[in-house]
């Protein structure tokens, strides 16, 4: 990136590595510096949480607030009705209202972490953008909306190109997607004055004609600006673990979950993940990140450390490293552990350990769980399981179990009440 960006903001973007492109840098450049830009980011309501995959993009309006600019969290409680099509081989199922406005109430509780919100003129909006689009008259928005997308220039864009270049279904009800997408941009600029959208990259055709259709409706100067897809260094999908999704919601997992997540960061990625998910001054990321040896490990505690405070607040970082010290260092049980609690009526005449690993997390099935056991990767209380017949009783739950797959992952069973 040779562009010198005179904005805070921009310099942020770029120096800690969150710009993948930029309709107009130039243009957006001068907007910052000339007073308080409104941006969005948008977020479908597929999930009752957000996860780790969400936080580049959340980490960047946290920036823009922090460099004197207002954000905008907008929630799909419309748009996801339809379903984002972009890179995906089949159509998303559709969830009913109910299930959209249940997602949405947990997506709400991680924002309030990152942002503030209030009426200030650079604090933080919640929107939905079902209040514009729910009451939609279809045949005015063909005439008024449609009229200024080209069937063809949609076609061309990736996200819907690649589907059609595998001779993969895309169902009417998605190709309208980027339609109303776009038509949220607009909302957003006649509303609130909004000048910038940001996504990750996968989102660029859809952002691109957002600005394109405000500019023929409003004759407005919108941008848009996009996120790298992140991958890990050793090829994994960003905020994916063995165990499925890095959630941000604690019900969804524990903060002792989401720090073991970032302590078991590979020594690649050490260095760039502390410039995109911390606040650490940029030198200070560049010295941890070429740490070597056992001295990197350190480097990793503070990564973890740092973003589980963030998400989760100081008092539960400090104490999922207090937990992973003493299960690590010293053997023992771990306060703060994942915990799988059981009734009597639930373990009967009793729970096979098979059962009871899938439970707790630790494999996501019955077989794999039996092929952790044979290859000796499960433990029971710190010793070996080589029998994947075991059965625990509940006088064996008298005092909790520790189950462990593999040297990294842990959680306690314990009987309740």
């Amino acid at each position: 990136m040779t562009y010198h960006p005179k904005s805070e903001f921009l310099r942020v973007m770029i120096e800690r590595g969150y710009l993948a492109d930029c309709t107009d840098l130039q243009g957006l450049d001068d907007a910052l510096m000339a007073g308080v830009v409104p941006t969005y980011i948008g977020y479908d309501a597929t999930a009752k949480s957000l996860h780790v995959g969400h936080l580049l993009n959340i980490m960047m309006l946290r920036w823009l607030q922090k460099t004197g600019h207002k954000p905008i969290t907008l929630m799909g409680g419309g748009t996801t009705k339809v379903g984002d099509p972009s890179f995906r081989a089949d159509e998303r199922p559709l969830l009913t209202t109910e299930q959209i406005d249940e997602n949405i109430t947990g997506m709400k509780q991680v924002f309030a972490k990152y942002l503030t919100y209030g009426n200030g003129a650079t604090d933080a909006l919640m929107l939905d953008n079902a209040e514009w689009l729910s009451d939609l008259n279809y045949l005015e928005f063909l005439r008024d909306i449609g009229r200024h997308f080209s069937v063809n220039r949609m076609l061309s864009f990736e996200s819907v190109k690649s589907r059609l270049d595998r001779e993969q279904s895309l169902s009417f009800l998605e190709f309208n997607y980027m339609i109303l997408q776009a038509y949220d941009y607009l909302e957003l600029n006649r509303r609130y004055g909004c000048r910038l959208q940001m996504g990750g990259s996968d989102q660029w055709g859809n952002i691109v004609n957002g600005i394109d259709l405000t500019r023929r409706v409003l004759d407005h100067e919108i941008y848009g600006l996009t996120s790298p897809l992140l991958s890990t260094s050793d090829g994994r999908k960003m905020g994916k673990s063995a165990g499925g999704a890095i959630w941000l919601n604690t019900d969804k997992l524990s903060p002792y979950e989401f720090w073991q997540f970032w302590r078991n960061t590979t020594d690649a990625d050490v260095g760039r993940f502390l410039k995109l998910y911390t606040e650490l001054p940029l030198d200070e990321c560049e010295r941890l990140g070429t740490l070597k040896g056992s001295e990197i490990n350190a480097a990793k505690i503070r990564l973890a450390n740092e973003v589980t405070t963030l998400c989760h607040g100081a008092e539960a970082a400090a104490a999922a490293e207090a937990t992973a010290r003493e299960v690590f260092e010293k053997g023992g049980v771990g306060d703060d552990l994942p915990t799988l609690s059981l009734t009597r009526e639930q373990i009967g005449d009793g729970v096979s350990v098979v059962q009871l690993i899938v439970r707790a997390g630790l494999a996501s099935s019955g077989r794999e769980a039996k092929r952790l056991i044979a290859e000796n990767g499960a433990r029971l209380d710190d010793v070996p399981l080589s029998d994947a017949g075991l059965m625990i009783d509940a006088a064996a739950l008298a005092t909790p179990i520790k189950l462990s797959a593999g040297r990294k992952r842990h959680a306690l069973v314990r009987l309740e009440g």
